[in-house]
């Protein structure tokens, strides 16, 4: 079979079927078979990952076709997202090196950093100049911060050592050593007398009967960073408590939670959120300021 495959019109449409016929889960960046088949194939041939389409009828090496039919089948074989099997996923076009020690980035905050009209949140974002990237995992977020708040010097949280171990390798890659600091820390407690301008966190939010019952895809990613204990809401319960000693008057905090919202609003019926929609998720982030937290 593979002498049948020329092109790579012909590895991606082999992908899809094969992706299909076993099965497989999407949701790491991509979100159907075609797109991650996409990804894959182009990651693979160290091509732009934006469109499959100038490249569809190129007639592929031996080599070439080599490592696209390991890298294929490994996908199918081992259920790895395609992220883990390239070591690389993009948020926005920007690239971030990822492996088994963090979670594949997919956060709305993401979305919502790169919004048309910008933060939207905060009119002058040279005006910030501290930011809190708390569950911090790849680093991905605080990144993204730092190009979006040129003024802002930023802290990146996690508990996970093998987290921030990947987070340095994104902060070096990025050039961004003297502006991002890695803390290992339980949400704040390192971070005793420190407080900021803006604070983004995507915590752990799944439900524990939802983590019991993941695709194998997302067997490969760290448990701990995606439990949030039976309700899923544990480390938003922890970080709405202590937020707001960590935040500079005017300051606030961006929250995502995923699908607690209902569950968070009844138990706390005295805060003010502000539900924040992306092209992806509806009222799945929220946003907060220090003095509503008070």
């Amino acid at each position: 079979m593979e002498n049948d495959l020329l092109t790579i019109r012909d590895y991606l449409r082999w992908a899809v079927s094969s992706f299909r016929a076993a099965k497989l889960a999407h949701g790491h960046g991509t979100t159907s078979a075609v797109d991650e088949a996409a990804f894959l194939i182009l990651e693979t041939l160290k091509l732009p990952v934006d469109d499959i389409n100038p490249w569809a009828d190129a007639r592929l090496t031996a080599p070439e076709r080599e490592q696209l039919h390991r890298v294929i089948r490994e996908r199918i074989n081992t259920r790895k997202p395609a992220a883990y099997l390239t070591r690389r996923t993009y948020i926005h076009g920007v690239s971030f090196y990822v492996d088994e020690r963090v979670i594949v980035p997919r956060s709305f905050i993401g979305e919502l950093l790169f919004a048309p009209e910008g933060f939207g949140l905060e009119e002058a974002p040279e005006n910030i100049n501290s930011v809190l990237d708390l569950c911090t995992g790849s680093g991905c977020l605080a990144i993204l911060a730092a190009g979006l708040f040129p003024n802002a010097v930023i802290d990146a949280v996690d508990l996970s050592a093998d987290a921030l171990d990947v987070a340095r390798i994104n902060v070096d890659e990025h050039g961004l050593g003297t502006r991002i600091t890695l803390i290992k820390s339980d949400l704040f407690a390192k971070l005793k007398g420190r407080a900021y301008d803006l604070i983004i966190t995507n915590p752990p939010y799944v439900a524990r009967a939802e983590v019991d019952a993941f695709p194998r895809e997302y067997a490969h990613e760290p448990k701990l960073a995606h439990l949030g204990g039976d309700d899923g809401l544990d480390l938003v319960r922890r970080i709405l408590g202590e937020a707001a000693d960590h935040l500079n008057i005017g300051g606030g905090l961006l929250c995502e939670i995923g699908t607690g919202r209902e569950r968070l609003i009844a138990e706390y019926p005295d805060l003010d959120f502000l539900w924040l929609d992306t092209e992806e998720s509806q009222g799945e982030v929220f946003w907060i300021t220090r003095e509503q937290l008070c």
